[in-house]
Formats: structure tokens, sequence, C-alpha cells
């Protein structure tokens, strides 16, 4: 499963590291959709299986370089090599524009996720009863989810880890949120706004020579909840990467067809025509640690076609779904070069 690469290779899936980046930090884009789009899903899976037993060996054994390469290290390190320096630099710029031109910016999301279901159905022919079936399961579980309530906050350490596991799916499960689902369970502006506010506060101390945080019990919650967020979602990450490789090598088809049908059926959350419903507490406004409203869900509702920012928005919908069909042509044009 792990692939030969040029530096050229390279560059690519560190420019897709930063797609599934950005993607995963904007509640509603799943970052599994993206690799299973850009075409790295099912190596992906493949690399994070190989996080496991005999590679803890292998590094007590001081064995590095067969470390290195039993668990696929150059792959891992240039896609999170790239997710990461999108949080600090691509994703900045998406809340950007989600800010200044947000109508638009989801329409261009919901074409590509709609260019993703085509991809991704395009080469699926075995349409027989079961993987309908599939397709309806996976339809039904995006609707729910679209539609569910939030949860309150909860800092409770035990509950973070588990946010933590869930979380994460949003990387190994196309379709899935991991942004959204913490909405959902009430902890998206505690671990994605709040905590990490506080950690970059931490860190810019630390290097400056500054440890007054040490004497700051609130300070010190906080990082024990980026510490207990981070070690869940690296265990969700090594066992949903070991049920899904399980999975997908028994059932790929009816796998893929849940797959095909949760994506259709999270379009609800990406709808373009939204408005944010921010969360009050005896009338007032609720804010994060920035300053900011807390958004609680979205209340969705039909275009007005006679506006002409609607028209301009169907026009980023085109736009999404043309960017994954040139993908797509990029990869087969590809895959036919090195196939000659």
């Amino acid at each position: 499963m792990a692939k030969e690469r040029n530096l050229l290779d390279k560059f690519f899936l560190f420019l897709k590291g930063l797609a599934m980046g950005a993607a995963n930090k904007v509640p509603g884009v799943s970052g599994g959709t993206v690799s299973f789009v850009l075409g790295f899903y099912e190596e992906m899976i493949y690399s994070f299986r190989k996080i496991n037993y005999k590679a803890l060996l292998l590094l007590i054994n001081g064995r590095f370089k067969s470390f290195y390469n039993y668990t696929n290290a150059t792959f891992l390190l240039l896609v999170f090599g790239g997710s990461t320096f999108s949080y600090f630099s691509v994703s900045l710029v998406l809340d950007y524009l989600l800010v200044t031109y947000e109508l638009y910016v989801w329409s261009a999301f919901f074409g590509m996720i709609l260019g993703s279901i085509y991809y991704i159905s395009k080469d699926f022919e075995n349409w027989n009863t079961k993987n309908i079936v599939s397709v309806i399961i996976g339809v039904s579980l995006g609707i729910a989810i679209s539609f569910m309530s939030p949860a309150k906050e909860n800092n409770n350490l035990w509950f973070v880890f588990i946010c933590g596991i869930i979380g994460v799916s949003g990387m190994t499960l196309p379709g899935l949120s991991g942004s959204f689902i913490l909405i959902l369970m009430g902890n998206y502006v505690l671990l994605l706004v709040d905590s990490v506010a506080v950690l970059f506060k931490t860190l810019t101390e630390v290097f400056t020579g500054d440890f007054s945080f040490m004497d700051n019990e609130e300070r010190i919650h906080y990082l024990e909840i980026v510490a207990t967020f981070t070690a869940g979602s690296v265990f969700g990450l090594v066992v949903t990467s070991h049920i899904l490789g399980y999975v997908l090598k028994r059932w790929y088809q009816i796998v893929t067809a849940v797959i095909i049908g949760f994506i259709a059926g999270s379009l609800g959350i990406v709808w373009p025509w939204k408005k944010e419903v921010y969360k009050m507490e005896n009338g007032i406004n609720m804010l994060d640690a920035k300053g900011n409203k807390i958004i609680e869900n979205f209340e969705r509702y039909f275009p007005d076609f006679s506006n002409k920012e609607t028209w301009i928005a169907i026009f980023f919908i085109a736009v999404g779904a043309a960017i994954i069909l040139l993908i797509d042509k990029y990869g087969a044009e590809r895959k036919e070069y090195i196939d000659e």
C-alpha cells in the first residue's frame, strides 16, 4: 500500500495535507472526504494501522530506520506536516473568507461535495439491493447528524478524551465532519478555540522564558484539556483506522456505498443558505475566549432566486464541482502516464 514517490509527488502530497487540514477545521467539511477524493485515503488508513505493537517494539529496540519504513512515516509526515502548516496558514485565510464571503465559500464547499459524490460513485457499478440499502443507511445517518441539536459544554477530562476519539473521525470517515461533531457534543469552542488560544499563548511565553503560567490553575486546566484531547485523538486515529482497515478489506463495496450515502446526507451541513444560531444564556449572547459569539447551530432556508447573490452562489457551486472534476481528470491522466 505504501508508494514510492519522487520529489514532485511528495510536494503534491504535502499540498493534499494542506487541503485536508483546512477542511478539518471547518464545521461541516470532512477531511476524510478530501483524502478520499484526492486519492490517499486508503494509504492513510493503511499507515495508521501500522502504528501498532510491532512498531512500538521496533522503537523500543532502537531500530529507528525499520520503524520509519514500517510505519510509512514519510507519508504521515508529509500529510500531517501539511495539515499542521494549514492550521496556521491556509485555514486562517479560510477563516477570513468565511467571515467576508460566507455564502460563496459555503457554496464552493457544497459544489465540491456534490462533485465528490460523483467522483466516488462513478466507478461503483455493482448497484445490487445490499449496496442500495447501504447507501440509504448512509444518507439517513448523514441527514440525522445534520439536524441534531448540540449538547452543553463539558470540560470533564473523560468526556474530553471521548471528544478526541470522536472528533478525529473527520479524518478517517469521509462525510463526517469532526468539527461539526464537536459542535454537537458542545465542546467545539472549548477544544478548538479557547484551548488552542491558551496553548498558543503558553508556548509563546515558554519561548520567552516566562513560566508564570504554572501558578495559574485555570491555565493548567486548559493545558490538561489540550493534552487529554490530543491523547483521545491519537487513540481514536489508531483504533478507528484498524476497524476501518478490517471492514474495508472484507466489505469494501458495502462500506463504499455507506460512504457515498453518508457524504450525500451530509450536504445538509454545508447547505450554503443558512444563518448562525448563537448560544445564549438569559437572553445574552455567550462569548468564547476571543470575545466572539459562540455558534450553537444553523438555521437553513431556501434561496431567493430574484437575488443576484443567489446566482453568484450557484456559480460558486459549479466552480466547486468543477475543481473536483479537474482533480479527477488529472488523476486519470497521471494514472495513464504511469501505466505507459
